[in-house]
């Protein structure tokens, strides 16, 4: 099977962007109706997946650029037209927007219902344009903000509880799932971190992860695949909308929770103009969707690669980061002793990089303009959807070497200049979020607790031993083994 080497490099691309040529995007959306469904069968249940969807178009027309439709198509979305953008030059301009908009284009194509959260338009579905961007966005700031001093002992709290009850299970049964015991611990930690609560000790208990992940199903149904036989999925998931009363309770008692919990984070919210109610869904929505749903791909992704990665590397992160540890943390944890752990600040890069937990992102063209990539230029219009790819982007071959493989030390040193091109939070690592653009409020802290979640592994193992499989959302995690320090 070709990779993603193979595509960039059928095209003649040149390294100047001064001598590319303007040429007609490529490629075509078909018969009105019936070609946006059976690009949608394909998609979903093509050979090779989503990544040959898109690798076998770039190598048709010669391009990494291209018109295609995107899922899901008809009945759900009206208009699957996008320009696809699968390299890393192209792939920016959906962050810019002086250029492109982002309204209610969060989850593509389609919007979910205002009804699955509480009849508002909830932050990740505004432009920056809108005045209430900024207003909610200067309410997540303020959260986390607020939670700042509580990370690290929570994090550590709350791992320390989730590797005893791995261990214990080990002990029992020889091998431990990760996936679910994992996300009532990241659901857990978030809960002490925002809000100095424990979901587990409320009326919501241990049902907090379920109940987001129902929830999370009705928003992204049309462009998820659950494993279903293809006739029934594409009848349930992505040809219909799943109705919004079937879940309203559940998301009931996840509202009242942070009903509950969220009394200061609400009371400023009040401070910058927004009413409690639209706090709240906006707080559930940061938190559970963006977050939580986050975390939810993330950490079991993070395992996978440093599982692949092997015993060597185990080995060199369990000496930089106890040595960090206890030259700079006096024998804790602190930003200090993290601040000087740099192989393991390239291994989470380096998983965010290979593996986005996000791969698409939407735009639209909110003028003409011209895009480039690395051998063209191409005209845009007005009104124009584009739709970036970002595992192409983040693999681009004239931008990283080996940029299929998993390259632990690739950001350290001179490679840190490599982090522009690492985008998995609406725009690159190297710049930050505010109420002008549309990266993710939470980028530093993502990037903080899976540092964390590195950290606290290696300051406990030598090294760990574990079954990769499938989920719907990522990678499957079981532990055959921990192997406790040995120093």
């Amino acid at each position: 099977m070709q990779n993603i080497h193979t595509i960039f490099s059928h095209s003649k691309m040149n390294q100047s962007s001064e001598s590319s040529p303007l040429r007609t995007i490529p490629g075509s959306y078909g018969i009105p109706f019936l070609q946006p469904i059976k690009d949608r069968l394909e998609y979903f249940y093509g050979t090779g997946g989503q990544d040959e969807f898109f690798r076998s178009r770039a190598k048709k027309y010669n391009s990494t650029v291209f018109r295609a439709n995107m899922p899901p198509g008809p009945f759900v979305s009206s208009n699957p037209k996008v320009i696809v953008l699968l390299d890393a030059k192209s792939f920016p301009i959906l962050f810019d927007v002086s250029k492109v908009e982002k309204k209610d284009l969060f989850t593509g194509t389609y919007m979910p219902s205002t009804k699955l959260t509480g009849g508002y338009r909830v932050l990740s579905y505004l432009d920056p344009s809108e005045p209430r961007h900024a207003q909610l966005k200067n309410l997540l700031f303020f959260m986390l903000k607020s939670s700042s001093n509580r990370v690290i002992p929570q994090f550590e709290t709350t791992y320390n509880e989730l590797f005893q009850d791995l261990e214990t299970e080990l002990a029992k049964n020889g091998k431990a799932p990760f996936n679910d015991i994992g996300e009532q611990a990241a659901f857990r930690f978030l809960g002490r971190a925002y809000f100095d609560s424990n979901p587990e000790e409320t009326k919501l208990g241990t049902s907090g992860p379920s109940l987001i992940t129902s929830w999370v199903l009705f928003n992204l149904s049309p462009s998820l695949s659950a494993g279903l036989p293809w006739f029934l999925e594409e009848l349930v998931l992505h040809t219909f909308r799943l109705p919004s009363f079937l879940i309203k309770s559940s998301y009931k008692k996840l509202y009242d929770y942070f009903d509950s919990v969220a009394t200061t984070v609400v009371e400023h919210a009040e401070t910058l103009g927004v009413p409690k109610d639209e706090a709240l869904h906006n707080i559930l929505f940061a938190v559970c969707f963006n977050t939580f749903g986050g975390l939810k791909i993330l950490f079991p992704s993070t395992l996978k690669w440093l599982a692949l990665a092997g015993k060597d590397l185990h080995a060199q992160l369990a000496e930089e980061i106890r040595s960090a540890i206890n030259s700079y943390g006096n024998g804790n944890v602190t930003m200090e002793a993290i601040n000087h752990m740099p192989l393991m600040k390239s291994v989470v890069y380096e998983v965010l990089r290979i593996d986005p937990p996000v791969p698409p992102q939407y735009a639209k063209a909110k003028t003409d303009f011209t895009i480039e990539s690395h051998d063209a230029t191409f005209q845009v219009k007005q009104g124009e959807m584009l739709f970036g790819y970002q595992p192409f982007a983040t693999k681009d071959p004239k931008v990283f070497d080996r940029p299929e493989e998993f390259v632990p030390d690739r950001f350290v040193g001179d490679g840190e200049a490599l982090l522009k091109y690492v985008m998995w939070s609406n725009g690159p690592e190297t710049e930050s979020p505010t109420i002008s653009n549309k990266q993710c409020a939470g980028k530093d802290f993502i990037v903080m607790i899976t540092r964390l979640f590195v950290v606290e592994i290696f300051r406990r193992y030598d090294s760990f031993d574990v079954e990769i499989g499938e989920s719907g959302l990522g990678a499957s995690i079981t532990f055959k083994s921990l192997n406790k320090a040995s120093s």
